[in-house]
C-alpha cells in the first residue's frame, strides 16, 4: 500500500499537523497526571508548546516518558472528533473536568458564542481547530525542552510549565531539523558574539545592548555601507528626536494602536514618550516646508534609534531587543509614483540582500482588524502595493490581515544559511498619516494635494541584522565586515620586528590588523585566532622573515600555503572592494 503523501510545505498542514501533535502531547500528559490543568497549546513557527499547571516538575526524564504515551495514541489512531456546546453547557463541561483555565477561556468568548471542542480518546479540548483527520496521521515526534512561562505572559501572574515540541511528517525530515538544530547552537551569535567580543548585555539594562570595539567595527562598517548606497539611490539622510511629546503620538495613532509597547517620560510636567518609530519625526521634517509636485517624490533616510517595550522573558541576544535602530526611510509621493517608487525600493532591497548572498521571498500582508482608514482606502492602497510587485513579475504570497494598521505592506523573508527564514525589510503604503498630519503639496495647478508615504525598512533592526549576519556566516564574515581582518603570528621573538612591518604595510593599505608576539606555542596562538575568527591568519616564523612572505591561512577557505606581502596585500584590498563572500569551508 503506499504511504500518504504529506505536503509539509503547505501552511495549513502544518498548522493541523502540530496542532494536533500538541493535542496528543496533552492527552500523554494528562495519563500520567491527571491532575495536570491545561492552558493553551498552540502551533507555532517550528513545532508546538502546551502551558500546563500541575504539582510535578517536569523533568528532561520525564519528556521521554510523555514520548513513549505520545507513541501509543499515535498507534492506537484515535479520530479526532468536533463538538459544539452553547456557552452555558461548554462553561459546566470544562468546570467538571476541573479545567479552570478553559473556563477563564470560555469566560472571555462572547455571550452568544457556539463553542467548539475535539475528542480524541478520553481525552477532551477546548479548541476552534482544525486538526488532522486521526491521532495516526503523525509519524514523527520530538519533545524539545521545558520552560516557564506566565499564565498570559504576564508576570503577576502564576507560573506555568511550557513544554515545547516539534513534529514531521518523515523521521528523515525530523533528523535533518534535529542536525540543523545542532548546528544552529554553535552558530548562535550569543555565543560567538561572546568569542569574537562583538556584544554583552548586562543585568543592569536587560534587553539594551552594549557594543563591544569588534562589534562596533562590524557595526560602523554596515552603516557607513548603508549611507553610501543610500547616497547612491537619491536618500536624503535626516536624525530626528528620540523624545517627543504626548500629542505627536496621539495624532500619528501610535498612541492608540501602540501606546503598550512604549516608554514614557515627563519633561515641565508634560507627558513625552521616547519614539517607538521614526516615522512621525519625519512627517515633521516634510511639513517644515513647502514642497512642489516637481520636488516628489522626496526620500528621507534614517538610521534612528527607537524603544520598544519587550517582556522579559521574550528578549533573545540582539534579536530580540528594547531599543534599536532601525535603518528607516519615508517617501513622499504623488499616487502615480507609487509602483515606480514601490519598484525602486525593491529593487534597492535585492541589491543590499545580494550583497550578502541572501535570497528571499514577499508577502503581501493586507488590512487586519485593528486599523485607520476605510476599507474603500485599504483596498485602493493594497491594489497599488499588487501592481507594484507583478510590475517587477516577481512571485509573491498574500497574507490576509496582517498589514500595519495604517497600511497595507510588503514584508520580504530572507533565508539564511541553515534554511531558516527572517522577516527583515517591508514596505508600507500609508494614506493615513498625511491625512492625520495634515501634509500636502502644491500641485501643476497651484494647488495643495495629498501626498502618499510609503515607510520602508531594509536591514529592519540594525542589531537584529547583525545577530543574523553572524549566525549566518558563523562569525566568518565577508572580510569588508570582519573586526579583525589580519592576525600575524610570531613563531619566535625574533620575528616580531618583521611582524609589526607587515602589520605598517596592511595597514596603510585600510586592513584591520592585529599581531600577536607572545611567547606562546604556535598552536595555542592559531586556536585562539580561530576562535575569534579572524579572517585571515598569517604566521610568521624565520624563513617568512627573510623571503618577505607569510605563511596564509583563510577563516574559511584554509591554508593558502605562502604568499608574498604584495600579493597577499593586493588579494585583500580586492576582496574587500568586492564586497566578497568568499567561500565557505
Amino acid at each position: 500500500m503506499a504511504k500518504e503523501k504529506i505536503d509539509f510545505n503547505d501552511e495549513d498542514v502544518r498548522l493541523r499537523y502540530r496542532h494536533t501533535t500538541s493535542h496528543i502531547m496533552a492527552q500523554a500528559i494528562q495519563h500520567l497526571w491527571p491532575d495536570a490543568k491545561f492552558a493553551i497549546g498552540p502551533a507555532i513557527k517550528d513545532g508546538f508548546y502546551y502551558d500546563v499547571d500541575m504539582e510535578h516538575k517536569i523533568t528532561d526524564e520525564d519528556l521521554l516518558t510523555i514520548q513513549k504515551e505520545m507513541k501509543k495514541i499515535i498507534k492506537a489512531n484515535l479520530p479526532l472528533e468536533r463538538f459544539e456546546l452553547p456557552r452555558n453547557e461548554a462553561l459546566e463541561y470544562m468546570k467538571g473536568l476541573d479545567q479552570d483555565y478553559k473556563v477563564i477561556l470560555i469566560n472571555d468568548l462572547p455571550e452568544d458564542e457556539t463553542i467548539s471542542f475535539y475528542k480524541q480518546g478520553d481525552f477532551v479540548d477546548l479548541c476552534r481547530g482544525p486538526h488532522l483527520e486521526s491521532t495516526g496521521k503523525v509519524k514523527a515526534v520530538k519533545l524539545m525542552s521545558i520552560a516557564g512561562a506566565y499564565w498570559r505572559g504576564d508576570e503577576h501572574n502564576k507560573m506555568l510549565q511550557r513544554i515545547y515540541g516539534t513534529c514531521f511528517p518523515t523521521q528523515e525530515e525530523l533528523d535533518n531539523y534535529l542536525k540543523m538544530l545542532e548546528e544552529a547552537k554553535k552558530r548562535d551569535h550569543r555565543k560567538i558574539g561572546k568569542e569574537m567580543e562583538l556584544f554583552e548585555m548586562h543585568p543592569e539594562g536587560p534587553g539594551f545592548p552594549f557594543f563591544l570595539p569588534n562589534g562596533m567595527i562590524l557595526r560602523n562598517e554596515l552603516t557607513n555601507w548603508w549611507r553610501e548606497v543610500h547616497r547612491q539611490w537619491g536618500y536624503q539622510e535626516i536624525m530626528t528626536p528620540m523624545i517627543l511629546n504626548e500629542q505627536l503620538w496621539r495624532t500619528s495613532g501610535h498612541w492608540d494602536h501602540y501606546k503598550d509597547d512604549m516608554y514614557f517620560t515627563k519633561i515641565d510636567d508634560e507627558d513625552y514618550a521616547i519614539k517607538p518609530m521614526n516615522c512621525p519625526g519625519s512627517i515633521l521634517v516634510y511639513k517644515s516646508k513647502i514642497h512642489s509636485y516637481r520636488d516628489l517624490p522626496i526620500r528621507y533616510a534614517e538610521l534612528g534609534r527607537v524603544h520598544r517595550h519587550e517582556l522579559s522573558g521574550a528578549l533573545h541576544g540582539l534579536m530580540r531587543v528594547r531599543s534599536f535602530v532601525q535603518d528607516d526611510a519615508h517617501m513622499y509621493c504623488t499616487m502615480d509614483q507609487i509602483k515606480d517608487t514601490v519598484q525602486s525600493v525593491v529593487k534597492l532591497i535585492d541589491y543590499m540582500y545580494g550583497t550578502f548572498g541572501f535570497k528571499y521571498a514577499i508577502e503581501l500582508s493586507t488590512q487586519p482588524e485593528d486599523c485607520m482608514g476605510t476599507k474603500e482606502e485599504w483596498d485602493e492602497a493594497t491594489e497599488a502595493m499588487r501592481q507594484s510587485v507583478e510590475g517587477l513579475g516577481i512571485d509573491y504570497e498574500v497574507n490576509e490581515g496582517d498589514g500595519a494598521f495604517y497600511g497595507p505592506k510588503l514584508d520580504f523573508h530572507i533565508k539564511d544559511s541553515l534554511g531558516r527564514t527572517w522577516q527583515c525589510a517591508t514596505i508600507q503604503l500609508d494614506f493615513q498619516m498625511p491625512q492625520r498630519f495634515d501634509i500636502s503639496y502644491i500641485g501643476s495647478d497651484n494647488e495643495k494635494h495629498r501626498p502618499v508615504m510609503i515607510h520602508r525598512a531594509i536591514l529592519g533592526s540594525v542589531e537584529r541584522f547583525i545577530g543574523i549576519l553572524t549566525e549566518h556566516f558563523a562569525g566568518k564574515f565577508p572580510l569588508w565586515l570582519a573586526p579583525v581582518q589580519v592576525k600575524l603570528l610570531t613563531v619566535a621573538e625574533n620575528c616580531a620586528d618583521y611582524a609589526y612591518k607587515v602589520k605598517a604595510q596592511c595597514e596603510a593599505a585600510g586592513l584591520r590588523v592585529e599581531v600577536d608576539v607572545r611567547n606562546e606555542k604556535i598552536g595555542y596562538k592559531l586556536r585562539e585566532a580561530r576562535n575569534a575568527r579572524n579572517s585571515y591568519i598569517c604566521v610568521i616564523g624565520e624563513r617568512e622573515a627573510e623571503s618577505d612572505s607569510l605563511s596564509v591561512r583563510s577563516i574559511k577557505t584554509g591554508d593558502l600555503g605562502t604568499m608574498s606581502v604584495d600579493d597577499f596585500v593586493a588579494k585583500l584590498v580586492k576582496e574587500v572592494e568586492d564586497k566578497a563572500l568568499g567561500t565557505e569551508e
